[in-house]
């Protein structure tokens, strides 16, 4: 899964800061999103990705500000 949406990337990635960690049922990384240049972008991509993740496992997702290290928010992907 870390592999998922590689070719996704556009762009210079120094301009790409934000990004999604996937986690599973225990809460441990088991991938990484593409890199967006805003939290918008990330936020219409998981959007459209969420139920391909959660199908494959990806029980909550983390949005991190990958240029200051910060951890935006935590969100569960299930319809529950």
């Amino acid at each position: 899964m870390g592999e998922q949406g590689r070719e996704h990337d556009p762009g210079d990635p120094e301009t790409l800061m934000f990004s999604w960690a996937y986690l599973d049922q225990s809460g441990q990384e088991v991938g990484r999103s593409p890199r967006f240049p805003d939290p918008d972008a990330a936020e219409v991509w998981i959007g459209t990705s969420w139920r391909d993740l959660y199908e494959n496992g990806v029980e909550e997702v983390v949005l991190y500000d990958q240029v200051r290290g910060r951890k935006l928010y935590r969100m569960g992907l299930s319809a529950e």
